[in-house]
């Protein structure tokens, strides 16, 4: 008996999630979101279509509250299947309402409802279960609801507008991007694929392995996509040990000023065989960076022809007019593995290494080149 009750509750303890990944100052974030939001969203249907209508419809706007305050980089939370979805539930909750069909019971128009809003979801790729929930309230108050007929569409899209709205405003200020947008960078404006999309898995294979799952994840795809490749970052992490900036980064390094003009720049690109060069301030802060591509695209001169007064103007130019700013920088304790994707997806030629907001040193890509050569020697004696 004992070892059954043993077996039982080992059962139901394994029903249990894992911990939440979020942290504490997460959780009163994202609560405090979707309470102003449900007051909000109420506040506004009860002066437009009264208190009654708006308690009524408020229930499956709570729901949408937590999914887009709590959960706001699901696949659930985005705008089209919140809108998508809370137009679906209206359409078709309207439909049942309305349509001559006395004969059919509470429970058989229930089903039919929610039925054709799930399939419809579906279809449309507008998935949001509250939209479904909605169906529900609507059939279940369909005495208090039937006086607004076909308007009813109006206050519900209404409650999916204001929802939307805290939504993008809350979750921007507090620091999470909302809308979920998925960043694609094509620097060279060409048919290449990213880089670090070359080696490892790609896109296809990606798309292979959720056709094979046969289900819906709640997770963009861009976001799967970023979980597997951290996860594979910090397994390389793992494996390459301890190479940081310091150890890689050119310390002997030369710099300008912002007023220095680009004639001075261009002797020192000739004189030291560099493609970039940190601006600086007096006292060593990094303002800005200054490459070759920078001082060519200043001309953006019409076929190509080149006018003597408009080259004089351009080399008696100081860089901060022409400087790229702000500068991506790392410490001196970042590691190789994090610096990869910033000069290969980024484009970028070099880092510069700041201690205590001074440059200390720079990182090229013949640095990171050299670095992993060397563990790869490493790995192969």
């Amino acid at each position: 008996m004992s070892g059954q009750l043993l077996a039982f509750s080992r059962r139901l303890f394994g029903w249990l999630p894992r911990t939440v990944q979020a942290r504490p100052g997460e959780w009163v974030r994202a609560a405090t979101g979707a309470a102003l939001a449900v007051i909000f969203t109420y506040w506004i249907s009860s002066l437009l279509y009264g208190s009654t209508t708006a308690m009524i419809l408020l229930g499956p706007a709570g729901a949408s509250a937590v999914l887009l305050f709590v959960v706001s980089t699901g696949a659930l939370a985005q705008p089209w299947p919140v809108l998508g979805s809370y137009l679906l539930s209206a359409v078709i909750g309207v439909a049942a309402l309305h349509l001559p069909l006395p004969e059919m019971a509470l429970g058989q128009r229930m089903f039919g409802a929610v039925a054709l809003v799930v399939l419809g979801m579906l279809m449309l790729r507008c998935i949001h279960p509250p939209g479904s929930a909605m169906t529900v309230v609507i059939v279940l108050a369909g005495d208090l609801l039937e006086p607004l007929g076909g308007w009813l569409v109006l206050p519900i899209m209404l409650n999916a507008c204001c929802l939307l709205f805290c939504a993008t405003l809350y979750n921007n200020l507090t620091g999470i991007r909302y809308p979920k947008q998925a960043p694609r960078t094509d620097l060279h404006r060409t048919q290449d694929i990213l880089p670090e999309q070359r080696v490892g898995f790609t896109e296809e294979d990606l798309d292979r392995a959720l056709d094979k799952l046969g289900s819906f994840v709640d997770i963009t795809r861009h976001d799967l996509e970023q979980i597997i490749r951290d996860t594979e970052s910090s397994a390389l992490r793992r494996k390459m040990g301890n190479i940081r900036a310091e150890q890689i980064m050119s310390r002997d390094i030369r710099t300008v000023g912002p007023d220095t003009t680009v004639r001075q720049a261009i002797g020192m690109f000739r004189h030291h065989h560099v493609k970039t060069l940190p601006v600086v301030n007096t006292e060593g802060k990094v303002q800005g960076i200054i490459s070759l591509s920078d001082l060519l695209a200043q001309l953006d001169l019409p076929m190509g022809r080149i006018l003597p007064t408009r080259v004089n103007l351009w080399r008696d130019q100081p860089l901060h007019h022409i400087m790229t700013a702000p500068v991506v920088t790392v410490d001196r304790h970042t590691h190789v593995v994090d610096m990869i994707p910033l000069l290969s997806s980024q484009g970028l030629h070099c880092l510069p290494v700041l201690e205590n907001d001074r440059i200390v040193g720079m990182v090229t890509q013949t640095d990171v080149i050299a670095a992993l050569h060397r563990d790869l020697v490493n790995h192969l004696a």
